[in-house]
C-alpha cells in the first residue's frame, strides 16, 4: 500500500491511497481534480519516499530506483517535476558531499579538522549559492520558483559599514525584515500546499519581528491585507493566528488574540473559517479577556473578610441555593452588609498583589504560603499589598483553619459569601491559584504569574518606576 499526501500548511492529510501495488506499479487517479500544490509519495510504514508537485498538468507518470531513489528520479509528461527533481539531486548530492568532508578530516588534529571542515564547508556553500542563484533566475514564472522562493533566504549583498567600521548590523536586519516576503503570492492558494509555507510564517511571527503585542497586531493586519478575503490561506492563516495567540504562554499577547478576533471574526469577516455557535462561544471568550489586558483597570471586588464571614453566612448565605433567594436575602440585609464590605479599591498601597485560591486545592496550599514567604525579602523596601480572594465560599472553615496553621499573617484575606462578585468570568479563574499584580490606579501591570514570580517581578515594576520617574524629573529640569 501507498499513499498520496498533501501539504496543507502545517498539516499533512492522505489525498489518496493506492492498495495494490503490482510490479513497482504505484497508480493513482480519480475523476475529480486534485488541489495544486506540493505532495509527497508515503509507504505504507509510513515512510516519505519523495514529493513532487501535481499542478495544471495531473497526468503524468514518476519513476526512481529502491537503491537510490534521489538520484533516479525521472518524470514523463510534467516539467515542473523534470525541474524539481533537478534541484533535489543536486541539493542531494552536496549533502553527500558534505559527508565525505568529515570523512576525510579521520587522523588530523582537532585545530587541522576544524579548519579543513570549515574551508570545505565554505566552498560547498559557494557552490550551492551559485547554484541556487542560476536555478531561480530560470524558474521564474514557474511553481516550482514560487515554492522554493518561499525558502530562500532575502538576505542584504552590499551591506554599508556602520561607524565602528563593521558591517551595519541594523541595515542588514531591516533589510531582511523588509524583503522576507518577496515574491510570495498570498492570493495563490497553491503556497498554502508547499512543506515551506508555515515555516515561513512562523520564523516571521516568532523570531524576525520584535516580540510586541502592538508589532504582532500590526504585521498580522499586513500579511492579511495581502490575502484574498475568504480564500484558503486567507481562513488558514486567522485560525493559526487565533489559536496561536490565544494560547499563548507570553504575557500581554492575549491582546492580539483580542484583536483578531475583534476584527475578523466577531465582525463577521471569518464567515468560512468558524460556525456561529463557534463565534458566539469565541466571543464570550473576548468579553472576559479585554477587561484584563494588560493596563486594563479591573473592576471593584466587595467582599467579606475571615473576621465578618461568620456573622454573614449567619444572614443564611451559606444554605441559599438559588440566585433569588441569595438576591433576596443581599436586599434585607443590605444595611447590615455595607459596612463590612473589604473591597479591592480600598486597599492603599503601590502594588497591589491579587490572589485567587482555594483551599482545597493543593497547588495553592503549597503556592499561597510560598508566595507569603518570598515576599518577606521586599517587605519594607517595596509599597505592596496582598488582597488574597478565596474563591470557594462553602470551604469557610478549612480556609480560616489554613491560614492560621500557615500564619499567612500579611494577607489581606477575603471571601465572597454573597456570590456579588462572579469571580470566575471577570477575572477568568478556571484553574487557581491565579495572580494579579495591579498598580495604584488597579490596573493589571503582570497576570497569570506563578508564585516565584511575584518578586521579581515586583522588584522590575519598581525600577521601571523609578526610571521612568527619574527621566520625567530630568526633562524638566
Amino acid at each position: 500500500m501507498a499513499y498520496l499526501v498533501k501539504y496543507t500548511f502545517d498539516q499533512q492529510y492522505i489525498a489518496d491511497t493506492c492498495k495494490r501495488i503490482k510490479n513497482g506499479v504505484i497508480q493513482f487517479k480519480g475523476k475529480k481534480e486534485l488541489d495544486k500544490g506540493v505532495y509527497t509519495l508515503v509507504s505504507e510504514a509510513k515512510s516519505i519516499y519523495f514529493d513532487f508537485f501535481i499542478n495544471e498538468n495531473q497526468k503524468f507518470t514518476i519513476t526512481t530506483e529502491n537503491s537510490d531513489v534521489v538520484s533516479n528520479l525521472k518524470s514523463v509528461g510534467n516539467k515542473e517535476n523534470e525541474m524539481f527533481f533537478s534541484y533535489i539531486k543536486y541539493i542531494t548530492n552536496k549533502n553527500q558531499d558534505f559527508n565525505k568532508v568529515r570523512e576525510q578530516t579521520k587522523g588530523k588534529s582537532k585545530e587541522d579538522s576544524t579548519n579543513f571542515i570549515n574551508e570545505k564547508v565554505k566552498e560547498l556553500n559557494t557552490d550551492v549559492k551559485k547554484f541556487d542563484k542560476e536555478f531561480m533566475e530560470k524558474a521564474k514564472g514557474t511553481f516550482v520558483y514560487d515554492v522554493l522562493n518561499l525558502k530562500t533566504e532575502k538576505e542584504a549583498t552590499e551591506i554599508p559599514k556602520a561607524k565602528n567600521g563593521r558591517p551595519d548590523s541594523v541595515y542588514q536586519y531591516y533589510y531582511y525584515k523588509g524583503h522576507y516576503f518577496d515574491g510570495v503570492n498570498f492570493k495563490d492558494e497553491r503556497i498554502i500546499r508547499t512543506p515551506f509555507f508555515d515555516d515561513r510564517i512562523k520564523k516571521y511571527f516568532d523570531n524576525v519581528i520584535l516580540l510586541h503585542p502592538d508589532t504582532v497586531i500590526q504585521e498580522i493586519d499586513k500579511i492579511l491585507a495581502k490575502c484574498d478575503e475568504n480564500n484558503l490561506i486567507y481562513n488558514l492563516l486567522i485560525g493559526y493566528f487565533t489559536y496561536k495567540y490565544e494560547q499563548s504562554k507570553i504575557m500581554g499577547f492575549d491582546k492580539v488574540f483580542v484583536h483578531v478576533a475583534d476584527k475578523y471574526i466577531i465582525s463577521g469577516r471569518a464567515k468560512s473559517v468558524y460556525t456561529e455557535e463557534t463565534v458566539k462561544n469565541i466571543k464570550g471568550r473576548v468579553d472576559i479577556m479585554r477587561n484584563l489586558l494588560l493596563d486594563a483597570k479591573v473592576s471593584e471586588l466587595n467582599m467579606i473578610d475571615t473576621t465578618n464571614g461568620r456573622t454573614v453566612r449567619k444572614m443564611g448565605f451559606d444554605t441559599a441555593s438559588t440566585s433569588k433567594s441569595i438576591t433576596d436575602l443581599y436586599y434585607k440585609n443590605i444595611d447590615q452588609l455595607t459596612p463590612l464590605f473589604k473591597t479591592l479599591y480600598s486597599v492603599n498601597a503601590k502594588y497591589t498583589v491579587l490572589v485567587f485560591w482555594a483551599a482545597d486545592c493543593g497547588h495553592c496550599q503549597t503556592e499561597v504560603p510560598k508566595l507569603h514567604e518570598d515576599l518577606k525579602a521586599i517587605k519594607g523596601t517595596i509599597d505592596y499589598k496582598v488582597f488574597a480572594v478565596q474563591t470557594k465560599d462553602e470551604l469557610f472553615d478549612s480556609w480560616k483553619k489554613f491560614i492560621v496553621e500557615k500564619k499567612l499573617t500579611d494577607f489581606i484575606h477575603v471571601f465572597d459569601p454573597i456570590h456579588l462578585n462572579n469571580l470566575k468570568e471577570r477575572f477568568d479563574i478556571y484553574s487557581t491559584p491565579v495572580l494579579y499584580i495591579l498598580d495604584k490606579d488597579k490596573k493589571i501591570k503582570a497576570k497569570r504569574l506563578g508564585a516565584e514570580q511575584v518578586v521579581e517581578m515586583l522588584k522590575t515594576l519598581e525600577a521601571i518606576d523609578k526610571e521612568t520617574t527619574k527621566k520625567q524629573n530630568q526633562n524638566k529640569n
